[in-house]
């Protein structure tokens, strides 16, 4: 066999292999049911009466731990585009999660809420509804704060009672999701103090670009922030994404915020986080009996 031709096999195999290790994620034990662990309940729920954002309708989800105690306070973690992270079948599974984590004390007895954007019914019938997810994920404002703190949350708490210390409340999601949860935080640290951003759209979709700059050119917030990212992640019109989620970690590193940044080699899924948010989440909560108190 010619030098040549082994040269090609052998390049073709490593350009093979690179391909195939791109976005090869996948779940863990801690993302199954675990025999002996208890499983918490998950509840779906629907809110039609927005005051914040008007008009629109959408779908959400309870989860309970099953170590969840009648007047106990419980913590809370609100995911958006919730159905992809609770669906027992996708590719994040994040109940399975809750159950094992917090069964084993890695993270406190805590309240998942998984919300859905919005939508708004058309009024002509056989017409699709007017998706409202990037105005409620995309724009830099308080207004998607607003609509947890004064409407969602309250709904739950008539249900559960939910802890009042911000060191007990978390956020995530992914792509617009990611940035909602760091704009939630920015806007409302006194009320959410832990952020979630799976490959996080801190890009110019709505203006989010400016994070960076503001990061560095503001004081420092009490957030912890965990960071996911891939380097095969979009690059078009509105930013590139891993440039944009690297500017992040320099501003972050640069006010020496509590932050982690994970970047790996997937395009723009939730395959990535999904692996790795049993310990994201345990990085997140590591200090919780410290902090929260059991």
């Amino acid at each position: 066999m010619s030098k040549d031709i082994c040269f090609g096999i052998i390049c073709f195999l490593l350009f093979g292999a690179s391909l195939q290790a791109a976005d090869d994620y996948i779940l863990g034990p801690d993302s199954y049911p675990q025999e002996g662990v208890p499983k918490g309940k998950l509840t779906q729920r629907k809110w039609k009466t927005s005051k914040v954002f008007a008009d629109t309708i959408r779908d959400y989800w309870v989860y309970v731990p099953a170590q969840y105690k009648k007047g106990a306070p419980a913590c809370v973690m609100v995911f958006q585009d919730g159905w992809a992270y609770c669906n027992p079948q996708g590719p994040v599974r994040a109940t399975n999660v809750f159950d094992n984590l917090i069964h084993a004390g890695e993270m406190p007895v805590t309240i998942g809420v998984f919300i859905n954007p919005g939508e708004i019914p058309s009024s002509k019938p056989g017409k699709k509804p007017y998706r409202n997810r990037s105005f409620e994920y995309d724009t830099l404002s308080s207004d998607y704060a607003s609509f947890l703190i004064d409407e969602i949350l309250p709904e739950v708490a008539k249900s559960y009672t939910l802890t009042n210390k911000p060191e007990g409340r978390a956020i995530s999601g992914a792509s617009s999701g990611g940035i909602c949860a760091w704009t939630v935080a920015w806007q409302r640290p006194d009320y959410f103090r832990k952020v979630s951003s799976h490959i996080g759209s801190f890009t110019n979709i709505r203006g989010g670009h400016v994070y960076p700059a503001l990061i560095r050119k503001t004081e420092n917030k009490p957030i912890r922030v965990h960071l996911q990212e891939g380097s095969n992640d979009v690059d078009n019109i509105h930013g590139n994404w891993p440039l944009s989620n690297l500017q992040m970690e320099a501003a972050l590193k640069f006010k020496k915020y509590d932050y982690k940044f994970v970047m790996g080699d997937g395009y723009h899924s939730r395959k990535h986080s999904g692996a790795i948010l049993p310990d994201e989440l345990r990085w997140l909560w590591r200090d919780w009996k410290e902090k929260i108190g059991e």
